[in-house]
């Protein structure tokens, strides 16, 4: 039997709880701005004691989001990454300075995570029906992952950002931004609020968050972490959090089955092949959503023991859900409890 389950619109691991009525007056309002972007929603939430421009912001926040998909994304045909993508030459190309420095902070996260996070498993994304070639339902053919690997691996793509450009070593090499731009848009966002001088908000786009200040009870953002269930939405853990951005990367979405065998999106860019552990999500706290969601996305490649292992070594902030005979059970690095124990 086989079956798939594709939910590119339903993405989030996390989800934004509304402020709960505080003891005393609510001193501020809750304003709400949302819609669809990067194939997913977008939801900015802010907290103050006035009305502002609220069409006027909107429209900021449209030109940037578009701005930043019109350069980064796979499934627009004149996007400047595709135009990257479908180039045969290996030689240096000029690119924009948001997209160089986009794929060079990628880089170095690929270096640090030692391959775990890849933005170069494009080809692999695409092979196994995750990407903007079109789904499928059973598990490619071997030689046909062997073939997409030759042209998968960071160290085959180069970017200088003084020129700014980008150069690959084979013609065949296809990036793949999308554990990477979300987050980014989410910070791009808050960086936008921060100019219009807004001091208390949460910006979510397809479950990464980027937070400032506090919500409209004067406390900080409250968050809820999904507990990996493919039938609705019910919560694992609660989280307080303020000035912090959050993203949580899950095999539960986005998967097909067959043969009585899941296949995960997430891709191991070691292997060629979906991750096969027990790791249901993984979410972790950091500063910028951008690098919240490629380090969630390295977690999950790694796994529950060198994933927990590589969080506390390297002071991250992470949750894990993994699964057991018995459900759902929790792991957690010490810089995460240490964040969120109260």
């Amino acid at each position: 039997m086989i079956a798939t389950h594709r939910r590119t619109t339903f993405p989030a691991c996390i989800v934004l709880l509304h402020a709960l009525a505080a003891c005393g007056e609510q001193r501020l309002t809750e304003h709400q701005l949302s819609g669809p972007t990067m194939g997913t929603q977008f939801t900015v939430t802010v907290a103050a004691e006035s009305e502002f421009d609220r069409e006027s912001l909107r429209n900021q926040i449209y030109e940037t989001l578009d701005d930043i998909d019109s350069r980064m994304s796979t499934y627009r045909a004149n996007s400047e990454l595709t135009q990257f993508n479908h180039a045969r030459s290996t030689d240096w190309i000029r690119v924009s300075p948001e997209l160089c420095g986009a794929v060079d902070r990628s880089l170095a996260l690929s270096t640090l995570t030692h391959g775990a996070f890849d933005i170069t498993v494009g080809k692999l994304v695409n092979l196994w029906g995750f990407g903007p070639d079109g789904s499928r339902h059973e598990p490619p053919a071997d030689a046909d992952i062997a073939a997409a690997r030759l042209t998968t691996g960071h160290e085959k793509l180069h970017a200088d950002c003084d020129r700014p450009a980008m150069r690959k070593d084979h013609a065949g090499l296809y990036i793949d931004l999308s554990a990477y731009a979300k987050g980014l848009a989410a910070d791009d966002i808050s960086a936008l609020l921060d100019r219009e001088g807004i001091a208390n908000y949460l910006v979510e786009i397809g479950g990464d968050l980027r937070t400032r200040g506090h919500n409209a009870n004067n406390v900080q953002w409250r968050v809820a972490i999904e507990k990996p269930d493919e039938t609705g939405r019910t919560v694992a853990k609660i989280i307080h959090i303020s000035d912090r951005s959050v993203a949580t990367s899950g095999d539960y979405r986005n998967f097909f089955e067959s043969e009585e065998q899941r296949y995960s999106h997430t891709i191991d860019p070691r292997t060629g092949r979906p991750v096969t552990h027990n790791i249901a999500s993984v979410t972790v706290l950091a500063d910028s959503a951008a690098y919240a969601d490629a380090l969630a996305t390295a977690l999950m490649v790694l796994g529950p023991d060198d994933g927990l292992a590589f969080a506390d070594e390297e002071g991250i902030a992470a949750y894990f859900l993994h699964r057991e005979d018995n459900g759902i059970a929790e792991r957690m690095s010490t810089h995460f409890r240490l964040l969120t124990d109260r």
